[in-house]
């Protein structure tokens, strides 16, 4: 027997019409069914941001479900270094819940990301809406090359 790319044994290497289910959390219910306040979670640390280029500006776009824009910060640092940070606090336990798991992060993040040189850095702006924050850096115009003809002589 093969070993399935979706985390099965079967009889052949890819079965898209499987009735398997991968469950990538299989293995892992000792970790998850402890509580919050026993354990660092350090997944919300690395949180996901997108970068793009376009011809007017650098977009930052990351997903930070259920924060507030005052639970997140944007700031350039040293001119050219552009810094999300923010925090989901853990949620408050009462001695007699039970938790049968814990998928959920909290905890710090921080992501610092060098901007080219044609960032204008003194005009970025940011908004949050529905949990993803967008943070835009306009860039300076590209100067077109000056263009001098030569009259030629003769």
């Amino acid at each position: 027997m093969a070993l399935s790319l979706f985390g099965g044994r079967r009889s052949n290497v890819f079965d898209p019409f499987s009735l398997d289910v991968w469950d990538p959390f299989e293995g892992f219910s000792a970790v998850a069914n402890v509580p919050p306040s026993a354990r660092e979670t350090t997944a919300f640390a690395t949180a996901r941001i997108d970068w793009k280029e376009t011809p007017e500006a650098h977009i930052f776009k990351a997903d930070l479900p259920g924060l507030k824009k005052e639970e997140v910060k944007v700031e350039v640092e040293d001119g050219n270094v552009l810094q999300i940070s923010g925090e989901r606090s853990k949620e408050h336990e009462e001695k007699n819940d039970k938790w049968h798991r814990v998928e959920r992060s909290c905890g710090k993040f921080m992501r610092r990301f060098r901007l080219p040189e044609n960032a204008k850095v003194d005009q970025v702006k940011a908004n949050m809406e529905n949990g993803v924050l967008t943070v835009m850096v306009p860039k300076e115009e590209q100067k077109k090359p000056e263009v001098k003809s030569i009259e030629i002589s003769g």
